[in-house]
């Protein structure tokens, strides 16, 4: 049995942030740290003092955390970036919002004080001499503490508190992961009774000025007195209440959500999941009967709608019946929709189910046709501008050596600059037969067919096409025009330059998609000049969607099997990176590394000189046993990675790898970690650092082969479309949906009850048809209880085991 841990969070944006630069403005940007290690930053927003991000991010954490905290800084690019405020958040208080936090939270100062990380290792217990009694306090070691000097390090000891009297040890340099084990002792008088606290605290060392504080832990001396305490023991800052400045410092919207779940064995989800497929696999006859997926699709709230539909996806992916689960849905939308023009206009579930099909499926498919495209369009930023009211002759400076351009110029050349692009992502988008997934050209199929039954007048036979393309052109297509880093086709958002660029190709595709029936009729009549393309590209685009469906639905092998992400030969990452050279030990730190394209596959790591080079070197995913963080101190470079593998003879070797930036180097850790998630071989601890000089730079350890002194991470991740299928954690997700629903599956059962007992009274035609109604709800209601019932025997179970093993209490 596992425990799931899904962290949410969006940065949504900022508001009243103080001017930081001599301009009266900011440049900020946020570092999102999960327990003090940063898993994410945001773009910078340059130039704002009210900044809008929108940028959204989740995180597997099997271990589970403590903090999860919001630094908002101001981008210098001279010197260092200035520190506004931050907002830190801990897990019991976002667990204590089950339906997720959504609200402005004012930014409060950072004090150094309370900016502590890392644990200690701790022996705690009273002994009896001969003629006294002993507080023995076994400083062992201490692991992950706050770089506090220049050099990415600290000069650590520990200082041990006790009845007015303090002891503490030696100082060991240099090190973030010290190792002491010295034994401190207090002797106790005979009158010596509890109530005073052994507190432990951890403190940076300095030469000039007084020393930084790296945290604190404190025990009860009545506790030490009943039983020894032995382990690892978290730091903690000085106990203060945290000042949210007012609102002088800003304010920061967050979307925050945990999913934290103790996932059951695969059986106990079996009859959940035999009911979802039985609604497809065998539908009512009549198409007012209500199955349980169209009661569960009723109780769910709209928020929770998006994610419902992604696990649901998922679910029936890996059941290989993610076509016949589309059709359901499908078919019972249109079958309700009156007018053609409202198909899909609503977050239905039928319609988020659609796009999160296709952003799980498709995915590949979208970075092939548009990332060259979308490369381009930010390497070249042009100044494009169609609305008389937003065009600024000024920027255009630099297009003409004559000065700037007149208006009637700047609309001209951005006219023709945005069908050049426009022109290259229609060529793209119809050429790409070929690549579009065969299940995707499925459902297409069969979505077509069902709105060709419904609609078959002559005046609704575009409503066929506008059901296709208005998944995958507005839905697919278009956002991820408008917003590439969200689709990961860039690192880094676009620029407000380029981002104008963007929005402008992204309404010219909305206009392709919807065949041009809305031109004309907006308020951005400026767009206008763009008219003739896009109703001569409408012609193309009916084409394309006539070949995409043409394509054989009938023998469906290839779609009736467990989906995966990837073939296993498939690239999943690609990029270039800093490798350092096994041969540089005593070169200069930026002389070690050389620059190479890697290639990462659900079989190999590759890389060689360039994309293009013929000769590779190929290391097999399932020889990785690690794939960690690399201190900032080892090299003195940062954004660092190690790949740590066992050869056939067991011998270890690790590969250094530098990245651009933190998200750079986020991503690609957690794509190693996915490829390597069967592998058994993983290494239950690591070294941050590197051994050189005949010691290791992270804990100063001479022995080379000495057990990593950090523990490992291999399956810390972010979650993304590439996700790997996990049925269980799938099914759990939608239980927790309905669990939440729960009280609304009950009304449901009591309308359905209420409306068979008239029908009864009244002998009605549709007697028997509340009572399946009513059926479907039961037996949903009666696999929430028999899952909450395992949950719960699970959970006295633990707390048995706990019991028995008597552990010490954590402070």
């Amino acid at each position: 049995m596992a425990r799931n841990t899904a962290l949410h969070f969006r940065v949504v944006e900022a508001k009243d942030l103080p001017a930081k630069d001599v301009s009266g403005t900011s440049d900020p940007y946020c570092i999102i740290k999960v327990d003090n290690e940063v898993v994410a930053r945001t773009s910078t927003v340059w130039r704002n003092l009210n900044p809008f991000w929108g940028e959204e991010y989740t995180l597997h954490l099997p271990m589970g955390f403590h903090n999860l905290s919001f630094y908002m800084l101001d981008e210098d690019t001279i010197g260092h970036d200035d520190v506004i405020g931050k907002v830190s958040l801990s897990r019991e208080y976002i667990s204590s919002h089950p339906r997720g936090i959504d609200s402005w939270i004012n930014l409060s100062h950072v004090d150094p004080n309370e900016e502590v990380q890392g644990e200690i290792s701790l022996e705690l217990q009273v002994l009896k001499e001969a003629h006294r009694r002993v507080l023995c306090c076994h400083v062992i070691e201490a692991r992950d503490l706050a770089p506090r000097d220049i050099s990415g390090t600290s000069d650590p000891f520990a200082r041990v508190l006790w009845n007015g009297q303090v002891l503490e040890t030696s100082i060991i340099k240099k090190t973030r992961f010290p190792h002491w084990d010295e034994v401190l002792e207090f002797v106790l008088e005979e009158e010596t009774v509890g109530g005073v606290p052994l507190t432990v605290e951890v403190w940076d060392w300095d030469m000039v000025g007084k020393n930084d504080f790296l945290g604190r832990v404190e025990f009860s001396f009545d506790a030490l007195q009943k039983a020894p305490l032995k382990g690892w023991y978290r730091l903690l800052p000085f106990p203060s209440a945290e000042e949210d400045a007012g609102g002088k410092l800003g304010a920061l919207r967050l979307r925050v959500r945990l999913a934290e779940d103790r996932i059951l064995p695969s059986r106990y989800y079996q009859p959940l999941i035999d009911l979802l497929v039985e609604s497809i696999l065998c539908p009512p006859e009549d198409k007012d009967d209500i199955t349980p997926l169209a009661v569960l699709e009723e109780v769910c709230s709209v928020e929770s709608r998006q994610d419902v539909a992604t696990k649901l996806v998922k679910i029936f992916l890996g059941q290989g019946l993610v076509v016949p689960f589309l059709d359901y849905l499908n078919l019972h939308e249109v079958s309700r929709t009156m007018d053609p023009n409202t198909l899909f206009r609503s977050n239905s579930l039928a319609s988020k189910s659609m796009e999160q099909f296709m952003k799980v499926v498709g995915m590949p498919y979208l970075h092939e046709v548009l990332k060259p495209i979308i490369n381009r369009i930010f390497e070249e930023k042009k100044y494009v501008e169609l609305d008389p009211c937003k065009i600024e002759p000024s920027r255009t400076r630099r297009i003409s050596f004559k000065g700037s351009l007149s208006e009637a110029q700047i609309r001209d050349s951005s006219l023709e600059v945005l069908k050049g692009y426009l022109r290259d992502i229609v060529e793209s988008i119809v050429g790409s037969l070929g690549k579009c997934p065969h299940t995707m050209r499925v459902a297409f199929k069969k979505l077509h067919g069902f709105v060709e039954d419904r609609f078959p007048e002559v005046e609704n036979q575009d409503t066929k096409y506008i059901a296709i393309s208005g998944f995958l052109f507005l839905r697919f297509f278009a956002p991820a025009i408008l917003t590439p880093k969200l689709f990961n086709l860039r690192d880094q958002h676009a620029d407000p330059q380029t981002s104008r660029t963007l929005l402008l190709l992204a309404k010219a595709v909305q206009s392709i998609g919807n065949l041009g029936l809305q031109l004309g009729h907006g308020k951005e009549q400026w767009m206008e000049p763009l008219h003739p393309f896009i109703l001569s590209s409408i012609g193309r685009v009916k084409d394309f969607l006539d070949r995409l469906i043409d394509v054989d639905s009938e023998n469906e092998a290839s779609e009736n099997q467990s989906w995966t992400p990837f073939h296993p030969s498939a690239t999943i990452k690609e990029g270039y990176l800093q490798k350092r050279k096994a041969e540089g030990l005593h070169l200069v730190s930026r002389f070690t590394f050389k620059k190479r394209y890697f290639w990462l596959s659900n079989e190999t790591l590759s890389y060689s000189r360039s994309p293009d080079f013929q000769v590779r070197t190929s290391i097999p995913v399932q020889r990785i046993c690690a794939v960690e963080r690399v201190d900032e101190n080892a090299f003195q470079q940062s954004h660092m990675m190690q790949i740590s593998t066992r050869d056939n003879g067991g011998q270890l070797s690790t590969m250094y790898i530098q990245c651009k930036n933190i998200n750079e180097l986020n991503q690609w850790l957690s794509a190693i970690r996915k490829a390597t998630i069967s592998n058994e071989c993983m290494l239950p601890f690591c070294h941050p650092g590197t051994f050189r000089g005949n010691r290791w730079t992270c804990c100063l350890q001479t022995d080379r082969t000495v057990r990593g002194c950090s523990r490992t991470h291999s399956a810390v991740t972010l979650g993304d479309w590439s996700d790997p299928l996990d049925p269980d954690t799938e099914a759990q997700m939608v239980y927790r949906q309905l669990l939440l629903g729960r009280d609304k599956l009950r009304e449901k059962c009591l309308e359905f009850a209420g409306k068979e007992t008239t029908l009864e009274q009244g002998r009605g035609a549709q007697e028997g048809t509340s009572d399946r109604r009513m059926a479907a709800a039961a037996r949903l209601l009666e696999v929430i209880q028999d899952l909450e019932q395992a949950h719960n025997a699970f959970e006295r179970q633990e707390e048995e085991e706990r019991a028995a093993a008597s552990p010490a209490p954590h402070p």
